[in-house]
């Protein structure tokens, strides 16, 4: 039952393959079906049709026998005699009287059961076109009609003949044939199943081809089935020219964004070093001009530290960004982190680490930019009177450094999303808070130009702990 159930759990109602496999063995099975009861109909013609034409021209020439006898005889012996000149081997002939008494009968009645003769015997009534009726275990073709001599009804002529062996081999035939049609169907539909399987592996192998496609790939991607259809070979040359423009819309886009921020961010940095030596000679401005400046500075400064992410991620896409990877004492690196963070947040960084150097082959000042960033997040998304905690530990060939705060909590739906670039969790609260979305971002894009990864594990009203996970040193 448990297979059965793993086995219904993988079929796909909806797919193209169960759809083909179906349809055909509807109509397989319709044709079969139909094909079936022609071939039945045909046989019953063939066994069981004759003997209707028989005993119907039997029940049609006996009263005209006993008409032509019964000018040479009395009646009674007219009708006797004629019915024993159309006796034959399983056929049974009597007449009744309109008093329903029997004036003659065929001399073969030994043929048949006692029971069996007795029940044919009491029939009353019989129709003038042949039919077949079960008496007993026994099948018969029954016809009659009345039989006039001299202008009166002489009685009610009955004539059935004995045809339970054509009976059966009908039966049979008709359940061999509907036996080898379900046969026939159920071997037709997993042939129709395994080649349309067959015939629908290039698809397949064309949805895994595509579904591996990065980003990094599309400028090489190349889609190219061998003994393919025509219609699968110009799908893939489609999607071929589709990654072709879609690679160029992306270098483009890739190639804007380098420009624009590295144009931008010389001019900016002009203009905050001019605020800032404004602001530094203020002596001679009111405080609403100080007030001015201050917010000016700071948005230029914020517009940079943008201009300056955004480069560092187009240097990424294109292969670019350099890292300078070294042997770094990880101890060292989080408590001037923990340092850092507490002037410039005024809060309370608890480190948590092991008293034996861990060192770690990456780029120092970046790894350091990582950590700043994933501590101003958690500054920013936990309350002022909350801790937030730096861990460092080794396990096995790896090194876990963890950011943890008790603050607001990330949704279980966004987790998976909040890496992906200009993505926000809470548009206003990231709004009256400030960032752009990118700061996760590149610390993934750091991360894993190290050789390391980044996760999240968060709880909604009980924090984040977001988790850096790096190559231990070859030498340690």
């Amino acid at each position: 039952m448990t297979q059965i159930r793993k086995i219904y759990q993988k079929i796909d109602p909806f797919s193209l393959r169960l759809r083909l496999t179906v349809g055909i063995a509807i109509v397989s099975a319709l044709g079969l079906g139909n094909l079936a009861l022609w071939t039945s109909w045909k046989m019953r013609q063939v066994l069981i049709n004759n003997h209707k034409r028989n005993i119907e021209a039997i029940a049609q020439r006996l009263p005209r026998d006993v008409q032509i006898y019964s000018e040479m005889m009395p009646s009674t012996t007219a009708l006797q005699k004629a019915i024993d000149n159309l006796t034959a081997t399983n056929t049974f002939l009597w007449v009744k009287s309109p008093e329903n008494q029997i004036l003659a009968k065929s001399n073969n009645w030994n043929q048949l059961s006692n029971p069996t003769a007795t029940e044919l015997m009491s029939l009353g009534e019989m129709t003038i076109r042949p039919r077949i009726d079960k008496v007993g275990q026994r099948y018969f073709v029954l016809c009659g009609g009345a039989i006039p001599v001299r202008g009166k009804v002489l009685g009610k002529l009955f004539v059935i003949q004995d045809v339970t062996r054509e009976q059966m081999i009908f039966l049979v035939m008709v359940e061999s044939l509907g036996v080898g049609s379900v046969l026939t169907i159920i071997v037709m539909s997993v042939a129709i199943a395994f080649y349309i399987k067959r015939s629908l592996q290039p698809l397949m192998q064309l949805s895994q081809m595509t579904s591996v496609i990065s980003i990094a790939d599309l400028g090489q991607a190349k889609l190219y089935l061998d003994k393919a259809p025509s219609e699968v070979k110009e799908l893939a040359q489609t999607f071929n020219m589709m990654l072709a423009r879609l690679s160029q819309s992306w270098e483009q886009e890739r190639q804007f964004v380098s420009n624009v921020s590295h144009e931008l961010r010389t001019p900016l940095t002009i203009v905050h070093g001019y605020l800032q030596s404004v602001l530094r000679r203020q002596t001679n401005l009111t405080d609403m001009q100080r007030e001015a400046l201050e917010t000016a500075a700071s948005e230029a400064e914020r517009t940079i530290r943008l201009l300056q992410d955004l480069l560092d991620l187009a240097r990424a896409d294109s292969g670019y960004l350099q890292l300078c990877l070294e042997e770094c004492a990880l101890n060292d690196l989080i408590i001037e982190v923990a340092g850092m963070a507490e002037k410039y947040s005024d809060r309370q960084i608890t480190i948590e680490y092991t008293i034996n150097p861990i060192v770690v082959k990456a780029d120092y000042n970046r790894l350091k930019q990582v950590l700043l960033n994933l501590v101003d997040n958690a500054v920013k998304y936990s309350d002022s009177d909350t801790p937030i905690t730096l861990k460092l530990h080794q396990q096995e060939q790896a090194v876990i450094i963890q950011v943890c705060d008790q603050g607001y909590g990330i949704p279980l739906q966004h987790q998976l999303r909040i890496f992906e670039r200009f993505y926000r969790v809470d548009e206003a609260r990231t709004s009256s808070i400030g960032g752009c979305g990118l700061g996760l971002s590149i610390v993934k894009t750091l991360v894993e130009g190290m050789g390391g990864s980044v996760t999240v594990r968060s709880r909604l009203e009980e924090g984040s702990i977001f988790t850096i996970t790096l190559p231990i040193s070859e030498c340690c």
